[in-house]
């Protein structure tokens, strides 16, 4: 029946009757408990990357491998990430694929993709998370393009902890652009140590935001984040 199903993948289109795939989605859920059928389909997906299947049908294999690709898939996830086509379900696979190839990959194409292509390797590091990213998005807080600065800034502020904090301190410190992007990120690592209980960490990003050089809005952020930390000491 797997063989039978991975034939109709290769004629696999919108529209298609999933029915037609069901064999793949019961070897999925079988991947979750016995290895052996994971490598076995992981393997044959990983293969049906490398043929000239659909557009749909590469998003199809994707989504599989976000549920149980290693490291052994992301070259060939990797590949598609230059794809208009393809590149957001990649994304969506790498995210979600444990270990230092995927990483890897991600801040590979974070540096040397353009445009969309580029903003969405950004935002993919952000959402994978892990301290990894930190230094692949530190210098692409200073690049050219405002939106791959913001993008970075987002992504260090969805990863969050002390490194990324750090390094958002220094690009604030650095920066004569625009500091609003830096400052919502720093406010986001803010948040995210102060809920691993490193309240002496937030209170310190707090208080550095508390001040009167700081807009309104910040201002009430840092105060309302100075009272959550006093909450839990």
């Amino acid at each position: 029946m797997l063989n039978q199903a991975f034939e109709a993948l290769k004629k696999f289109d919108f529209g298609t009757p999933l029915s037609e795939l069901q064999a793949i989605e019961d070897a999925v859920v079988a991947a979750h408990k016995d290895t052996a059928v994971r490598g076995d389909l992981e393997a044959r997906l990983i293969a049906a990357l490398a043929t000239d299947i659909s557009r749909d049908a590469k998003d199809y294999v994707c989504r599989k491998l976000a549920l149980i690709g290693s490291g052994a898939a992301v070259p060939s996830l990797a590949a598609l990430l230059s794809s208009e086509s393809n590149a957001h379900l990649a994304r969506h696979a790498l995210e979600r694929i444990p270990g230092p190839e995927a990483d890897a990959a991600l801040a590979t194409a974070a540096n040397s993709l353009r445009g969309k292509l580029k903003l969405g390797a950004i935002a993919s590091m952000g959402a994978r998370g892990g301290v990894a990213g930190v230094a692949a998005l530190a210098p692409l807080l200073h690049d050219a393009d405002v939106a791959v600065a913001r993008a970075a800034a987002l992504s260090l502020g969805m990863l969050g902890g002390s490194d990324a904090a750090a390094v958002l301190q220094s690009a604030i410190r650095s920066t004569n652009g625009a500091k609003a992007p830096l400052i919502d990120a720093l406010l986001g690592c803010a948040e995210s140590l102060l809920r691993a209980n490193q309240t002496d960490a937030a209170t310190a990003i707090y208080q550095s935001l508390a001040g009167d050089q700081q807009s309104r809005l910040i201002r009430l952020a840092a105060t309302r984040g100075l009272l959550a930390c006093a909450a839990k000491a």
